[in-house]
Parts: C-alpha cells; sequence; structure tokens
C-alpha cells in the first residue's frame, strides 16, 4: 500500500481541523479564565485613563506633513 496524494490531502485537513478547533478552544478558556479578568478590566480602562481632554499637537495646523 502506497501512500497517496490524496491520503497525505486527507491528512493534512484533518490536521488543520483539529489544531484550529483546539487553538480557538484555547484562546476562549484563556479569555474567561476567572483569575485573568481584573487584567482585562484594567487594559479595557487603562485607555480612558490617559485622557484630560481633547488632543493638543505641539505643531500648528499649517505645518507640512512629514
Amino acid at each position: 500500500m502506497g501512500l497517496s496524494h490524496e491520503w497525505f490531502v486527507g491528512a493534512a485537513k484533518s490536521f488543520g481541523l483539529f489544531y484550529l478547533i483546539a487553538l480557538s478552544i484555547g484562546i476562549t478558556v484563556y479569555a474567561f479564565w476567572p483569575s485573568l479578568g481584573k487584567r482585562f478590566d484594567k487594559a479595557a480602562k487603562s485607555i480612558l485613563d490617559d485622557e484630560d481632554g481633547p488632543a493638543q499637537g505641539t505643531e500648528t495646523e499649517d505645518a507640512p506633513c512629514r
């Protein structure tokens, strides 16, 4: 029995399918892990902590773009 092209294609597709399923399950478990909730909340709110008002540029509006 020789290994044909169809066998390699089927094996590659099966491996890819199971790899992507395992990867998506791993990412989902990581995202919903209870001890990481504080880290995600801090990251979500940290972008809002630095803003005091509208952005103030140091260059004038008439300056050429670089």
